[in-house]
């Protein structure tokens, strides 16, 4: 992905402005589909064939995790380690999503549609950060630590 899309994406050619504005949207997103997993975790549980109690805790979980990633958002230079960490525990929600499918849940029709959609979403705020990230430190003439040139 070119850096003029993603400026484009984030309707800026700033690339920290872009970061923070990924970011802002993950934070938004995520503890929206928190609350919403904490407050009606049984409607929801049987809709996708998840057990209450498991999406309860989930919905605490992203809560308090879309509040550190809002946190983020809002400096005005999110730290490198800490946006690091966010794409990572982003890849991993992905790859945890998409193995619950076949090890420890028994999804619903709608289950089956949810999970894989919320997993490609988690995935796309990855890239864009990871992306975002990248070329924030090419703008600022600095690597992101990450192995290879920048």
């Amino acid at each position: 992905m070119s850096a003029t899309l993603i400026a484009g994406l984030a309707r800026t050619a700033a690339p920290q402005t872009a970061l923070r504005r990924f970011l802002a949207l993950d934070a938004l997103v995520t503890g929206a589909n928190g609350l919403a997993y904490a407050a009606f975790s049984a409607p929801i549980g049987r809709l996708l064939g998840i057990g209450p109690a498991t999406l309860f805790e989930l919905g605490l979980f992203l809560t308090a995790y879309a509040a550190g990633v809002g946190w983020l958002a809002s400096r005005r230079r999110p730290p490198v380690f800490g946006v690091k960490l966010v794409i990572e525990a982003n890849c991993v929600w992905v790859v945890l999503s998409l193995a619950s499918l076949f090890l420890w849940d028994a999804p619903t029709a709608a289950g089956l549609a949810w999970i894989p959609a919320q997993a490609l979403t988690v995935a796309g705020f990855a890239l864009l950060q990871q992306l975002s990230l990248r070329a924030t430190a090419t703008a600022t003439g600095r690597g992101t630590g990450a192995s290879g040139p920048q």
